[in-house]
């Protein structure tokens, strides 16, 4: 037993070595991404199926049962013929490829989405691998990116960010802290809520409109509670001009109405991963950031 135990530490071992790491990342971000098209899929599907049995309940009508839907149950199957989708069928996109983006059953389109993201989400663990080096901050961000690749995706098809998966990031942030610095991971993740609460409420009552939801306030403070409150300033700024650039593009070249909404949540989330990728881990921090030096 303890020869097998000592061989499974050296496997690990070599597998975290720095040359080995990025692959390992980008392998496990295949996998990781795989997931997330499954988070990404269902969870919206779930709250609405939730939020219809509770307004039921509120107006005192029977609540149907329904077959099991979460992210377990039922299998993956194609949506348009039902038909359930076999497991050599699921591997992330090499599956794709060779059934050239069509069902095997009815051949039916399957969005390019679904290896986009398993592919955007390798690259990203490979980044995140090389910029940290094996180590417990990398783990840590690896964590952190699969968050904001789930929430950047859901908001921009929903416009809705998930308590389920943004409370998570706020308290496992925060939980983590406890290997660093707990009171400016505390700091950051009040600072991120009441500095965005404040900026909405202010530009609601001088412009009567809501420019963001509490889903970006509570996604902001899960940042703050990672990277810490010297990281928010340059989240929020790059977050913005993105989002200026974006929404003026679509309004002027695409032909987008000013007054359609545009989801802030992805911005948030990219610029978060970009400050987090480039900004000077500080002292005693697993993911604080210090920014004074910039």
């Amino acid at each position: 037993m303890t020869d097998a135990f000592s061989s499974l530490l050296q496997g690990l071992a070599t597998l975290s070595a720095p040359g080995m790491f990025p692959i390992v990342a980008a392998v496990l971000g295949l996998v990781v991404g795989s997931f997330l098209n499954t988070v990404i899929h269902r969870l919206p599907r779930m709250l609405r199926h939730e939020w219809r049995e509770q307004c039921a309940e509120l107006d005192g009508r029977d609540v149907v049962a329904t077959p099991r839907y979460d992210l377990i149950a039922p299998r993956s199957h194609c949506p348009a013929c039902k038909t359930p989708i076999r497991s050599w069928h699921l591997v992330p996109v090499i599956s794709w490829i060779a059934l050239r983006g069509r069902c095997a059953a009815c051949s039916a389109s399957i969005s390019s989405r679904y290896p986009l993201i398993e592919l955007g989400t390798a690259i990203a663990f490979a980044i995140v691998a090389v910029t940290f080096g094996a180590g417990p901050e990398a783990w840590a961000a690896l964590l952190v990116t699969a968050f904001l690749i789930a929430l950047a995706v859901i908001d921009f098809d929903t416009h809705y960010l998930p308590d389920q998966i943004t409370l998570p990031l706020l308290w496992i942030g925060l939980a983590a802290s406890l290997a660093g610095d707990v009171r400016t991971a505390v700091i950051g993740a009040i600072v991120g809520y009441l500095s965005l609460w404040a900026f909405y409420h202010l530009f609601k009552l001088i412009t009567g409109k809501e420019g963001m939801g509490y889903g970006d306030f509570k996604l902001f403070a899960a940042l703050g509670a990672w990277l810490g409150p010297a990281a928010l300033m340059p989240i929020i700024l790059l977050a913005s001009i993105a989002g200026a650039v974006v929404g003026l593009t679509l309004v002027f070249f695409f032909k987008r109405s000013r007054e359609q909404p545009l989801a802030f949540g992805p911005f948030l989330a990219a610029a978060g991963v970009f400050v987090m990728l480039v900004g000077q881990n500080a002292p005693g921090g697993l993911l604080i950031k210090d920014w004074t030096g910039f």
